[in-house]
């Protein structure tokens, strides 16, 4: 079958027509980076404004009103491949904005920062968010003399860079020197006898000083964790997994990566071991211990880690 012809409906030289005091008034105003709003008799500020009060059909007042610039959304519908003719060449929403001190709301379109022809709306987008006009260079009279409305600033990205030193005292520094040397250590409390790891020289229990030093293995038992969707250097990928881990032995426990099994696979009780850097690697630092990997053992009973948590 031949194809259906296109069919066009134009006026040469573009629809003239007048525009009458109001809108006459309101797009002279948009000339001159205004946005202004015409009073009903019962106190209403029409945006665009109109002749007669939708309500009642009496006519508006003389009295003019400047609202905005800032407006709230208050609907909102998705553009996601604009077409032809559309006011811009992105995906953009048609929102309905009611500007500061209106009553009414003005149709436009509201640019979202995304470029993604086909890209669904971003999550930013929200009935009741706060927007402005970007405002044309060049103006003429005319709706389009606003560009489009841009959402108002509300976060901002700012480079933060804190540089420092940390000096270990006695116990973490004893500590970082077993790390250096493929050992994991701790010291006991003489009153609670628990084995505090990291050292710190100090039972944050009891509140006494501890000179008891014990090597412990390497190998735990998760008690809590928490998965993390912010990328991290340090972890191998994104979801990845942070967990306290109690060292065998231990009466406390230790802050640690766990990597080796699906973030969703970890659970209260695994038995875990540290997973150490290639010796060449090693310094004195934590980071020696990549993280802590699953064991092949059955999984520690919430019983006994239950006061661990």
């Amino acid at each position: 079958m031949p194809s259906s012809p296109n069919h066009v409906l134009e006026f040469p030289g573009g629809y003239t027509r007048s525009v009458g005091p109001v809108i006459g008034r309101f797009l002279s105003e948009l000339r001159d980076g205004r946005l202004m709003g015409v009073r009903t008799a019962s106190g209403r500020v029409l945006v665009p404004p109109t002749e007669y009060d939708p309500d009642t059909g009496a006519a508006v007042t003389d009295e003019w009103v400047e609202v905005g610039p800032a407006g709230t959304v208050q609907s909102w519908s998705w553009v996601p491949r604009p077409r032809h003719g559309h006011p811009l060449d992105r995906p953009f929403a048609w929102a309905l904005i009611k500007p500061d001190g209106a009553d009414t709301a003005l149709l436009h379109a509201l640019d979202m920062g995304v470029h993604e022809l086909g890209a669904k709306p971003p999550k930013t987008l929200t009935t009741g968010m706060r927007v402005r006009p970007r405002w044309r260079a060049e103006r003429r009279g005319h709706i389009g003399d606003i560009e489009c409305f841009l959402p108002e600033v509300a976060v901002i990205t700012a480079p933060t860079r804190l540089e420092y030193r940390l000096r270990p005292g006695r116990a973490q520094d004893r500590f970082l020197e077993g790390i250096s040397q493929g050992r994991i250590l701790g010291d006991r409390c003489p009153v609670c006898e628990q084995v505090i790891v990291p050292m710190r020289g100090l039972c944050p229990r009891d509140g006494v000083p501890t000179v008891e030093e014990v090597e412990l293995p390497h190998t735990g038992t998760v008690t809590t964790f928490a998965v993390n969707n912010i990328p991290d250097p340090r972890a191998p990928e994104v979801p990845f997994v942070s967990a306290y881990v109690l060292l065998d032995g231990a009466g406390m426990t230790m802050l640690a990566l766990v990597a080796g099994v699906p973030a969703d696979r970890v659970r209260m009780g695994m038995r875990v071991r540290a997973a150490w850097r290639p010796r060449r690697e090693w310094g004195r630092t934590m980071d020696n211990i990549k993280w802590f990997e699953p064991l092949d053992e059955p999984d520690v009973p919430f019983e006994r880690i239950k006061d661990y948590l």
